[in-house]
């Protein structure tokens, strides 16, 4: 296999597996938080759910980012595109912005669920609040996998 293939094919993992790492930390942490609540009122469970399934969208980018490096190179239903060294690196490097705030954004919304869930607690009626607060963090993921989008298509593969 070509080095340059290698290094793209590297970047695409990266950027899965480190924004579902944030998730799974995320959903981790948001989850322990709303466990205790249900455990002691399992009315609540519909207002918990949602902060928290939230943290765990940043899988999904890293997810949707591999999957557009993936198809960039050909490797979905294509011929490969003959990927040099040089462009394998661009498009590892292309895949931090996803994989690096992936991987944080998550661990940090989980926190903030985490700590929303107090709200359900508390006014049962704000929990709306909670969930904005919550994905506000999220924006930067968002940001994240533009920039990696944005860096991916920019670099005209098979063109």
């Amino acid at each position: 296999m070509p080095y340059g293939i290698m290094f793209a094919l590297a970047g695409a993992a990266l950027a899965a597996a480190l924004a579902g790492v944030g998730s799974i930390l995320g959903v981790r942490t948001a989850a322990q938080a709303s466990a205790g609540v249900v455990s002691e009122d399992p009315d609540k469970f519909g207002k918990v759910l949602l902060l928290t399934a939230l943290p765990g969208s940043q899988g999904i980018y890293g997810f949707l980012a591999a999957i557009i490096i993936a198809n960039a190179v050909g490797l979905l239903g294509g011929e490969l595109v003959d990927v040099s060294v040089a462009q394998g690196w661009q498009i590892l490097v292309a895949s931090l912005p996803i994989a690096i705030t992936g991987l944080f954004s998550g661990m940090y919304q989980g926190r903030v669920a985490a700590a929303a869930v107090n709200i359900v607690v508390k006014q049962p009626d704000a929990s709306g609040k909670g969930v904005i607060l919550s994905a506000i963090v999220e924006t930067y993921a968002v940001l994240g996998l533009l920039v990696t989008i944005l860096l991916v298509n920019g670099l005209g593969l098979g063109a």
